[in-house]
């Protein structure tokens, strides 16, 4: 997201934030006044960012009743899904064909750090780390934009992943596939790489499944 540059664009930025990190979870109310006081602004700013956001799909504005923090469209995770699948597919076939030592000890200390961060069983540093792993493999395959196009695509499912991450074991296995897309990519195995990570991105459709089952509140 580009760094915030008026009062709207930081209240922006900083719910849209709160929303994807389950800081703030589908329902949550968003009151003019308490925003105005939070971010030290007049309500004018404070609507506009509401209205981007809801042109985000991330809340639901109710003339007479308020804002509420949208729920996750279950219809939206097999999309977001498919587009990271064309788009990471892509990139991590040219990174196998680009990979040099230095470019694969960038994507190594990507690893460790998740290793760290899912030790202290800390889940918001854990995303972060993800995050810097499939970051990387864009920078990696020449095509840096790849990661950029694929972040639009996969707001929704972000939300659900972050109340994915704290079930047991979670946090391990997904730095057991990164390192399987990892290794396929070290051999320069193209073919390898891009199934291990379509492999990867998909999990998190069984993922979402079983969880809406737990928590049907969160989703429509």
């Amino acid at each position: 997201m580009a760094r915030p540059t008026t009062g709207s664009d930081r209240v922006y930025a900083a719910l849209h934030a709160d929303i994807v990190g389950m800081v703030l979870p589908p329902g949550a109310l968003l009151q003019d006044k308490a925003l105005a006081e939070r971010f030290g602004l007049s309500r004018t700013p404070i609507r506009e960012a509401l209205i981007r956001l809801e042109n985000a799909g991330l809340v639901e504005i109710f003339p007479q009743s308020g804002t509420f923090v949208s729920r996750v469209p279950m219809d939206s995770i097999p999309e977001g899904v498919a587009i990271r699948k064309a788009l990471e597919g892509l990139a991590v076939e040219a990174a196998a064909a680009r990979i040099t030592s230095e470019r694969l000890a960038e994507l190594d200390r990507t690893i460790v750090r998740q290793r760290v961060v899912a030790a202290l069983g800390d889940t918001r540093e854990f995303h972060e780390a993800d995050e810097a792993f499939h970051e990387a493999l864009a920078r990696i395959s020449g095509y840096p934009t790849v990661w950029k196009l694929a972040c639009q695509a996969k707001v929704q499912v972000d939300r659900a992943r972050r109340l994915t991450l704290p079930a047991h074991g979670r946090m391990d296995q997904v730095i057991a596939e990164h390192l399987t897309v990892r290794d396929a990519i070290a051999r320069g195995d193209a073919a390898s790489a891009k199934a291990a990570m379509a492999d990867h991105l998909g999990k998190v459709i069984l993922d979402v499944e079983r969880l809406s089952c737990d928590h049907p509140e969160y989703f429509v």
